[in-house]
């Protein structure tokens, strides 16, 4: 198992070195440089110049290479020119408030998706079960943006139980921080919730399948411990490498869930950034998705491994 470790560990490496190149080379092929990009079109070419040696883009490229993985090395993202702020202070202002979002939407889909998808795998060939899946590829299909402002309409304009925006008032205290998430949280874990329970329902459905499923049905096994110690076990392996594939998924939903909110997050923040093309705080924020999902993907794999007793003995 160690030395799977260690090639899991090797791989992510190189997936984030890649990362880094191809990020570092998209930026320098935009069209008139970064500098021009930062300035906008009406900037002249004195100012673009001067911008240039400020950043140390008249230096040659493998230079500017390996001043950019130096400052990544040392936590430099970067400097925005539109917000006048280092971009590392910038994120991390909004960085809580996407982790508290990301991290409660991710509860509710995984402990959802695991319910739903047990009662799908034991109800298939149920009025149940293919109700559930009408359901699944419904709220699949609808756009975040959608479900948001559906959201806001019901239960903050008709029914007045909940905050549309904004993430606190007037120091309301926890209670009140964690009213202004529900909304945005639901809608950020509604479509979520419908892929990752259709997947695992299939996976729970093939178990039911199985003959040591019904062997032990019928030696008279309570359904409810087959499931849990039997069925869930051996269907969830799958959905944790999934899991780790969502993490890009979260991160373009909670742009436009923290955009339909007004929610202060790093998804907001990307927004703001593209319109203002704030391309420093663009490429950081990037960056840190890509990471995240390479990251993601180890740890599911890891995961898996503790899951699957047979990888103990590679």
């Amino acid at each position: 198992m160690l030395s799977m470790i260690i090639r899991r560990l090797g791989t992510s490496f190189v997936s984030i070195a890649l990362l880094v190149t191809i990020v570092f080379f998209m930026i320098h092929a935009t069209p008139g440089g970064p500098a021009y990009s930062i300035l906008g079109v009406h900037s002249t070419a004195a100012a673009v110049a001067a911008l240039n040696a400020q950043m140390g883009l008249n230096h040659p490229v493998w230079q500017q290479y390996a001043t950019w993985w130096l400052h990544l090395l040392q936590g430099n993202l970067g400097y925005s020119y539109t917000q006048h702020a280092p971009v590392t202070a910038l994120m991390g202002s909004y960085l809580r408030n996407t982790l508290m979002l990301y991290v409660l939407a991710t509860i509710i889909s995984i402990v959802a998706s695991i319910v739903i998808g047990m009662l799908q795998g034991a109800w298939a060939e149920r009025t149940g079960g293919k109700l559930i899946g009408a359901l699944q590829i419904t709220f699949y299909a609808m756009p975040v943006f959608f479900i948001g402002s559906i959201l806001i309409l019901v239960f903050a304009i008709d029914l007045g139980w909940l905050p549309s925006g904004g993430v606190s008032g007037n120091g309301g205290g926890t209670l009140d921080y964690l009213r202004h998430m529900i909304l945005p949280a639901l809608t950020l874990a509604l479509p979520i919730t419908a892929g990752l329970s259709r997947y695992f329902g299939h996976q729970a459905r093939n178990e039911y399948r199985l003959d040591y499923v019904r062997t032990a049905l019928a030696r008279g096994l309570p359904p409810l411990r087959l499931a849990l110690n039997h069925v869930l076990r051996n269907a969830i392996r799958p959905l944790v490498t999934v899991i780790g594939m969502m993490i890009p998924y979260i991160f373009v939903g909670g742009v436009l869930t923290e955009s339909v909110f007004n929610y202060p997050g790093l998804g907001w923040l990307l927004w703001r950034s593209a319109l203002k093309q704030d391309y420093p705080t663009l490429t950081a924020i990037v960056l840190l998705i890509g990471v995240l999902t390479i990251l993601g993907n180890l740890a599911a794999d890891l995961v898996n491994s503790i899951l699957d007793v047979r990888v103990r003995y590679e």
